[in-house]
């Protein structure tokens, strides 16, 4: 009986010790940075001289992902022609519109500094400050610019989000007066919040209709808005943020509205913080441009467009980043299309359905597709220009994806 007694208690106490064990294991497992907002920057003549001519501040908007007990912000003068001098910098969790919360309020420095000067393609990354971040808020970027020459600015042009600049330096004023809406994201490249070990971020990669154009302004109705409601909502893949990495216009093999997915690929992919997934969805423009059935230029084939995507993946692999490939949806009815361009996107998706290039396919073109007529939309997709879907269009496109991809 007694050594019964004593075998007892050494298992309960081995089971005590191990328990103990595991939460100190499970404490101690370090917080990293991740991304939970990003956008891809494009140089854009500063034709009117708007931008430094006077001091201004821009109060930016943006959506996050991810939340997290720490926040830093990434700026960029990649674009530039010269260095961009950053006069101060100021976060908070927005109140609406040009309105913020004071209570979450925090002034931004640089090494220690106030302000700083980026030099002409260069980026410039925050001190973290202390910020209880909820997932999926809207968090506001205050930059004073002070009055300098700027050339050519490095902007996301096309943000689907009011912003607002301001005269002179108000960076921490609760509410703007005096102030004008803008509908870009100017000096800004991303936001990341550290995190448990656990959590990573998905870069989706692509063109205007990953960037989210003629979606809802203010709505966060791009499709990958909504993959990224769908991923906090799922207990397995809740601790994932998103970045979209989309550009209106732009295409895998040509610069054009800014630089080809393949030359920006470092620049917006590797260089993001935690990343472990990366969505592809990219070459409509490529095929619509290149078969054009009035100007046709920039010619590339079905080949082309493969082998530029097959290098995209490699890339990423080569960083243990995981890649799921997205079928192009249709566009016929669209200004640029062809059926030379039909069989093209036909003949690419076909090949992203069957390559074993990439670790898992998300099937955008049977989501939103016409079963009638398979090269045209869904009519509850059409935005009406036949080539970007509506806001339920890109809802479909985020419902549509197997969140197992990234549960793995």
């Amino acid at each position: 009986m007694h050594h019964r007694s004593l075998l007892c208690l050494t298992v309960l106490l081995s089971l005590c010790l191990g328990s103990f064990t595991l939460a100190a294991f499970a404490a101690k497992q370090p917080e990293h940075w991740v991304g939970t907002w990003a956008t891809s920057p494009v140089g854009v003549v500063n034709k009117e001289g708007d931008a430094g001519s006077t001091g201004t501040t821009y109060r930016e908007i943006v959506h996050v992902s991810l939340g997290g007990s720490s926040v830093r912000i990434v700026l960029t003068n990649e674009f530039g022609t010269a260095p961009l001098t950053i006069g101060a910098a100021h976060i908070a969790l927005s109140a609406g519109q040009d309105s913020i919360s004071l209570t979450t309020a925090n002034a931004l420095t640089f090494s220690g500094n106030p302000s700083i000067t980026i030099p002409a393609g260069g980026v410039a990354v925050s001190d973290p400050v202390e910020l209880k971040l909820p997932p999926l808020s809207d968090l506001t970027i205050s930059l004073f610019v002070p009055a300098q020459p700027i050339s050519q600015l490095s902007v996301h042009t096309y943000a689907d989000q009011t912003s607002y600049t301001a005269p002179g330096n108000v960076v921490g004023e609760r509410v703007l007066e005096q102030p004008t809406s803008i509908y870009s994201w100017p000096f800004l490249k991303g936001v990341d919040v550290l995190v448990g070990a656990e959590s990573a971020s998905v870069v989706t990669l692509g063109d205007s209709i990953t960037d989210g154009a003629l979606s809802t302004r203010d709505a966060n109705a791009r499709w990958p808005d909504v993959l990224a409601k769908r991923l906090h909502d799922n207990k397995k893949t809740a601790e994932l943020g998103v970045l979209n990495e989309g550009i209106g216009g732009n295409r895998v093999l040509h610069d054009v509205a800014g630089p080809s997915a393949l030359a920006r690929f470092d620049r917006d992919v590797l260089s993001q913080a935690g990343v472990k997934y990366l969505v592809i969805m990219e070459s409509i423009n490529d095929i619509g441009h290149a078969k054009d059935p009035i100007k046709p230029y920039d010619v590339v084939s079905a080949d082309d467009l493969i082998a530029g995507l097959d290098q995209l993946a490699q890339r990423a692999h080569i960083h243990g980043i995981r890649v799921i490939g997205a079928t192009l949806t249709p566009y016929v009815g669209a200004k640029y299309a062809s059926p030379a361009g039909e069989a093209m996107r036909q003949a690419v998706n076909q090949w992203i359905r069957t390559t074993k290039d990439f670790d898992g396919v998300i099937d955008f073109d049977k989501a939103t597709r016409d079963p009638a007529n398979p090269s045209v939309f869904l009519p509850s997709c059409d935005s009406g220009d036949h080539l970007h879907p509506a806001d339920g269009g890109y809802k479909i496109m985020g419902d549509s994806i197997d969140l197992n991809l990234f549960a793995k």
